[in-house]
């Protein structure tokens, strides 16, 4: 039997005695702070290492450390790493000029086997883009600036800075120039006569406007029907619509006329009058302008069903 220093017998500990133990260590543990686990999800990407210099975290991906520690430092900076990290996974290539496969909005034609087209982040083509849907749909310029919009940006494209509306107002400007180039070069090649067809009105802002419109037919014997001028105008007056017509005309580099649409007021006899002469000075009317003047049946089919009301009012008042 083993004895101890005093050589008194050594008493081994009873069942009682060593759950007492275990539960005295059990308190003290429970007495310092539990470390918590980790509730955001950007640790899920991070390893977290104690150097001597003090507690750093890993990318999981790339290896980029960062400091980690709970007092000083935060998880906003992790954030901002996974989003742009060439590695990980789930981030699209940020290198522009390599291109990405993407399924064609439009229908397949028949006969290919495949809708998929290639797609190279390109921020010009978006905002050309952009400048085509607010012209089209008839958008106000702020629209691009409402958060719903910025929001739909942002998850579709997330490369794409939104532009303010002063800047969708320069980019539809320069898209209005670049169709008006486009459609002076198809007027310029066209082989046939054109017709125009125009007529005023006063806004509720007590505004004129005149709107000049161009009819013609291509080299491929398609019709086409194009706004050249929408304007505001000094008066209705018959020289005043001319003489605007005139420059309109001089500014498309529009000569050969074959006639003018227009309705029955008398104003436009007189304006139609005006630029009868100055297309005869041009020498390029038809038959010195004869037949220029092409009056608007709408117009006329009014004149006559309103004359017709006239006669027969008493029996329409009592009807």
């Amino acid at each position: 039997m083993a004895t101890n220093v005093g050589g008194a017998p050594d008493q081994p500990q009873s069942e009682h005695e060593t759950d007492q133990v275990s539960e005295n260590q059990n308190k003290e543990q429970g007495a310092k702070r539990k470390r918590m686990k980790e509730r955001s999800e950007v640790w899920e990407h991070f390893i977290k290492e104690d150097l001597a210099s003090g507690r750093q975290t890993i990318c999981k991906y790339c290896g980029m450390s960062y400091k980690c520690g709970a007092k000083k430092n935060g998880t906003s900076v992790l954030w901002a790493h996974i989003s742009r990290c060439r590695k990980y996974p789930l981030n699209t290539p940020t290198d522009s000029k390599q291109s990405l496969l993407s399924f064609k909005s439009d229908k397949v034609p028949s006969g290919s086997t495949s809708g998929l087209t290639y797609h190279k982040f390109d921020a010009g083509s978006i905002r050309k883009a952009l400048s085509f849907m607010v012209i089209v749909d008839e958008l106000p310029f702020k629209f691009v600036e409402g958060i719903g919009f910025r929001h739909f940006c942002g998850v579709m494209e997330p490369r794409f800075n939104v532009p303010s509306h002063i800047t969708v107002a320069k980019d539809c400007f320069e898209t209005y120039l670049t169709e008006k180039r486009k459609l002076k070069n198809v007027l310029k090649r066209c082989n046939s006569r054109v017709s125009l067809t125009t007529d005023t009105w006063t806004s509720i802002q007590q505004i004129n406007y005149m709107c000049l419109t161009v009819h013609f037919i291509d080299n491929d014997w398609k019709l086409h029907k194009r706004i050249l001028n929408f304007c505001p105008i000094s008066s209705h007056k018959g020289d005043d619509i001319g003489k605007e017509i005139e420059k309109c005309l001089l500014d498309w580099g529009v000569e050969n006329i074959m006639c003018i649409f227009v309705d029955n007021a008398s104003s436009n006899d007189t304006a139609i009058g005006y630029l009868r002469r100055k297309i005869n000075g041009w020498k390029t009317g038809v038959l010195k302008g004869r037949f220029i003047h092409m009056r608007g049946v709408a117009h006329i089919v009014n004149f006559v069903v309103s004359d017709g009301l006239k006669i027969v009012n008493d029996s329409v008042a009592k009807v």
